[in-house]
């Protein structure tokens, strides 16, 4: 075996050699038909590097390599125990994570998705509530929605029990950032920024949602550099027209309402929505931009 990887490596090194050798010489003809010959100077004569030179300097390299690839076989030699029960170590991981993930992790998926099933169904019923006919009947029946969507009903699991039987799993994932929006539509602020940072997601819309519902559960706690801090976050997820100039005024609002106001980040902030997102303006949120411009304006002057 060892007598077969030395063959293998010096005829690699060989090779190496002849192709070095024969580039050289092809760049040399090359350069010498392009430039045509003529006949050198004597200072240009003492300037040349004697092709002994070059050929001595080029074998020590060759040399190098040689001793180089001599000592490589010498360590893979001495330590070839230690190589293959490194690769076993690695192959017992890859085949134990493959294994977990079909005999486990897939089962666990499908179960939790079928699970979630029921919550997600009294979640959106919650969402879509119409609060316009009977305002105070209508909240009562969304909040009694959101509580059976967050702790369950007909012998269905809730968000919570989702959460908690199936960790580690998207069903439990999304389940953390449903029980943060329910959360907070039900004014339990602390519990909504708890679960919604569990959250994770690279989607450009619920992701930045993500993120500027905990920014909105802070506002409702006064605590405004929280706040403004989480709103930054969500028009930095993603750019698209549907949540960035939103996230952007509610920074901008935010950087107005600090303790120490900070008009000049406000007026940033705006004036992006202005320049790349001016369709924004014509939204329902969009109107009030320029009261909050004319705001932030005279607190910076």
């Amino acid at each position: 075996m060892q007598i077969i990887e030395k063959y293998q490596i010096n005829k690699l090194l060989i090779l190496l050699k002849n192709f070095i050798f024969a580039h050289i010489n092809i760049q040399f003809m090359a350069t010498y038909k392009k430039r045509g010959y003529k006949v050198k100077t004597k200072v240009e004569k003492e300037k040349e590097v004697p092709a002994e030179e070059i050929e001595s300097t080029t074998a020590e390299v060759f040399n190098t390599l040689d001793e180089t690839a001599s000592k490589t076989e010498e360590w893979v030699a001495g330590n070839q125990k230690f190589i293959f029960m490194g690769i076993g170590a690695i192959a017992v991981v890859l085949l134990g994570y493959l294994m977990y993930a079909k005999l486990f992790a897939a089962p666990k998926e499908t179960e939790a998705a079928n699970e979630v099933f029921q919550a997600n169904s009294y979640f959106n019923q919650a969402v879509n509530i119409n609060l316009t006919d009977n305002m105070i009947n209508g909240i009562a029946t969304r909040d009694s929605l959101y509580n059976l969507a967050l702790n369950g009903g007909e012998g269905k699991y809730g968000y919570l029990k989702i959460i908690s039987e199936y960790g580690g799993t998207n069903a439990a994932n999304l389940a953390n950032y449903s029980a943060g929006i329910a959360y907070l539509e039900l004014k339990q602020y602390d519990k909504a920024i708890a679960h919604l940072q569990e959250f994770s997601s690279d989607d450009v819309i619920i992701g930045a949602d993500a993120k500027g519902a905990i920014g909105d559960a802070f506002v409702q706690l006064d605590q405004m550099n929280e706040a403004l801090e989480y709103y930054e976050k969500a028009f930095k997820h993603s750019a698209n027209d549907a949540t960035t100039p939103k996230y952007l005024l509610k920074a901008g609002i935010a950087a107005l309402s600090l303790e120490t106001p900070n008009p000049t980040k406000a007026l940033e902030y705006f004036n992006r929505i202005e320049d790349e997102y001016a369709s924004f303006k014509t939204t329902a949120d969009g109107k009030l931009l320029d009261v909050y411009i004319g705001k932030a304006e005279a607190l910076n002057n």
